[in-house]
C-alpha cells in the first residue's frame, strides 16, 4: 500500500494515470497558491483557495513523510527522522506555514504565522519537482559540484582582492568596505548599476579589468552546466534509444 502510495505522489513514470492525476492536481494547487501574490487587494476567493491549497499541501507532507524510507531508500526509523531535513522536505513545510495564518483570526497565538505569509512564494519552488528538466539541471550541479566550487571560490577571491584595492584607492568613494564589495559584485557581473563608482583614473582602471575579467568569471558556470547538461541529455537519449531496441527485439 505505501509502495503504491510513494508511486503516486512522486513524478509520473510509465505512463502512470493516477501519478499523472496526481501531478497536475498538485501543479494546479501551487499555481492557485500563489495567485494571490499578484494582487494587493485581499479577495475572499483566495481565503477558500488558501485553505484547500494548504490542505493539500499538509496531505502531500504527510503522505511523503510516510514513504520516506522508499524515497531515500532506506529501512528502520532514521529514514523517517532524515526526511524532514531534506531540502524537498524544508520547502515543502515553508509552502504549509504561510496558510496557518488563516487561522490566526481564530486563536490569537496563531497571529504569529502570519509573518510566514511571506514564505508564500516558496510555493513555486514545489512546481519543480515535477519538472524533469529541473530534475536534470539538479543531477548536473551535483555531478559538477567541484568545478562549480572551484569558479565560485575564484570569483569570491576576485570580489574581496578587487573590494580590498578599490578601498584603498577610492577612499572618498566607499564610506565602507561593503560598499567595495558591492561595488565588486556589480563590477564582477557586469551589472553596473551606477550608484557607486570610482571617480579617479586608478579606480576607473581598476573598474575596467574588473568588468572584462567578471566576464570570463560569470561565463565560466554558464559553460560548466551547459556543458553538463547537454551530457546528460544525450545520456538519456540513450538510454531512450536502448529501451526501444530492446523492446523491440
Amino acid at each position: 500500500m505505501r509502495r503504491r502510495i510513494f508511486e503516486i505522489i512522486e513524478v509520473s513514470q510509465d505512463n502512470d494515470r493516477v501519478s499523472f492525476g496526481y501531478d497536475v492536481l498538485m501543479l494546479v494547487a501551487i499555481i492557485v497558491s500563489i495567485v494571490p501574490l499578484a494582487f494587493k487587494e485581499t479577495f475572499r476567493l483566495f481565503y477558500y483557495t488558501d485553505i484547500v491549497t494548504t490542505v493539500l499541501f499538509i496531505i502531500d507532507y504527510i503522505l511523503r513523510l510516510l514513504t520516506a524510507d522508499y524515497k531515500l531508500k532506506q529501512r528502520g526509523a532514521i529514514a523517517f527522522i532524515r526526511y524532514p531535513f531534506t531540502i524537498w522536505a524544508i520547502i515543502d513545510l515553508v509552502s504549509i506555514l504561510p496558510g496557518l495564518s488563516i487561522l490566526s483570526s481564530g486563536f490569537k497565538l496563531l497571529r504569529l504565522f502570519r509573518i510566514f505569509r511571506t514564505f508564500r512564494v516558496f510555493r513555486v519552488f514545489k512546481a519543480f519537482r515535477y519538472s524533469k528538466s529541473f530534475e536534470i539541471i539538479i543531477n548536473v550541479i551535483k555531478n559538477s559540484k567541484n568545478a562549480l566550487l572551484a569558479v565560485c571560490t575564484l570569483a569570491i577571491g576576485y570580489i574581496l582582492v578587487s573590494a580590498l584595492v578599490v578601498f584603498n584607492v577610492e577612499g572618498d568613494s566607499f564610506e565602507t568596505f561593503f560598499d567595495a564589495v558591492y561595488w565588486a559584485t556589480v563590477s564582477l557581473t557586469t551589472v553596473g548599476y551606477g550608484d557607486i563608482y570610482p571617480t579617479t583614473t586608478a579606480g576607473r582602471i581598476i573598474t575596467m579589468l574588473s568588468s572584462i575579467l567578471g566576464i570570463a568569471i560569470v561565463a565560466l558556470p554558464a559553460g560548466i552546466i551547459t556543458a553538463g547538461y547537454m551530457e546528460a541529455i544525450n545520456s538519456e537519449k540513450d538510454v531512450d534509444s536502448e529501451n526501444k531496441d530492446n523492446g523491440n527485439k
